[in-house]
């Protein structure tokens, strides 16, 4: 459930790498839930529209159990990818046509050499030749800009500050979250009071269980016998009231990396505690949790800025992008067309 959304890695999969390399599936039957006409515009961005059939692309990917949850994702995905487009014209960030027109005739000589017929790979895609070009367009612009101000001192600064999330370090943890009605206040209040209740009684029950131990227990001792005290106690917890489908392994979440798997406040909480250390109340997109550190794996050789770059840049490029839709959002007019009623 803390993993990140599958709905945007669907939405992600429409980038035109992706296109070129592998023909989509077969769709999927369309969802029993009502769905507008394809022809339809899902939302408008300072008055550009966002049609219906790109979002309905991205769905074809999601099973149709799925689909309404997903498609609220889907669409806030294209919706940002409107405003970064915009702010980029903006800023006056140029492509060479020629560029574009080259980018297109190797995907359709991707697509045609793996044997499907361009105009019927493209209606299955529910695209038209000029939308691809558009998407194509605003690809090479966004990495034109990104790629000029993704340079190496920028980079390493971010590496430096974060080794841990580049070198492969992983955590193991536990967790217990509760899922209050975000509109209800008191609901809200009663959860991070719960929460803090129950992180006083894993602790006080660790300081139980460590007082037991004889006064010459060597310290390394004392913190394993606690670990086993913290985990067993907390698991027991989690799996009476935890509101996550981990509950069935005691909140175990299992290893995680600091980046690109966990939502951004739960891997930032578990990174930044010690094995066996109880987090205070995290929020996140799912509600509130406490963390508890079981295990954490180091590297087993030193990882270098250069190793690590490709990876340091799409840290670099996904904050950069966000930075630019924060700052866009609040500025801007966007309207999302209501589904028709059953």
């Amino acid at each position: 459930m803390l993993r990140q959304s599958c709905a945007v890695l669907a939405a992600a999969a429409l980038s035109l790498p992706a296109l070129a390399q592998t023909p989509p599936p077969t769709p999927p039957p369309a969802p029993a839930a009502p769905a507008a006409p394809a022809n339809a515009v899902a939302a408008t961005v300072n008055g550009q529209p966002i049609p219906e059939s790109a979002v309905q692309r991205g769905l074809q990917r999601v099973a149709p159990a799925h689909r309404a949850e997903a498609r609220k994702e889907i669409l806030d995905y294209l919706i940002e990818n409107q405003l970064v487009e915009q702010y980029l014209k903006q800023m006056q960030v140029a492509v060479d046509p020629k560029e574009v027109d080259k980018k297109l005739d190797d995907i359709r000589a991707e697509i045609t050499k793996k044997g499907n017929q361009w105009e019927t790979w493209l209606q299955r895609m529910q695209l038209s030749e000029a939308e691809l070009k558009q998407h194509i367009t605003a690809d090479m612009r966004w990495d034109k800009y990104a790629g000029g101000a993704a340079n190496d001192k920028v980079l390493r600064e971010l590496f430096d500050a974060e080794k841990d999330r580049f070198d492969g370090t992983m955590v193991r943890a536990r967790h217990i979250l509760l899922t209050p009605k975000a509109d209800d206040p008191k609901a809200v209040e009663a959860a991070k009071a719960q929460l803090k209740s129950i992180k006083q009684q894993v602790e006080a029950k660790v300081a139980e269980e460590v007082a037991k131990l004889p006064a010459n227990t060597d310290p390394l001792a004392r913190k394993k016998a606690a670990l086993t005290a913290a985990e067993k106690e907390f698991g027991a917890v989690a799996a009476k009231v935890s509101q996550c489908p981990s509950r069935e392994q005691g909140g175990d979440v299992e290893y995680f990396p600091r980046g690109g798997e966990m939502v951004e406040p739960f891997a930032k909480a578990a990174f930044s505690m010690q094995v066996g250390q109880i987090s205070d109340v995290v929020q996140t997109s799912f509600g509130y949790h406490l963390i508890l550190v079981t295990e954490r794996k180091e590297p087993e050789r030193e990882v270098k800025f250069e190793d690590a770059k490709g990876y340091v840049r799409e840290v670099y490029c996904d904050r950069l992008r966000e930075a630019m839709v924060k700052e866009a959002r609040p500025k801007s007019r966007i309207e999302i067309t209501p589904l028709p009623k059953p």
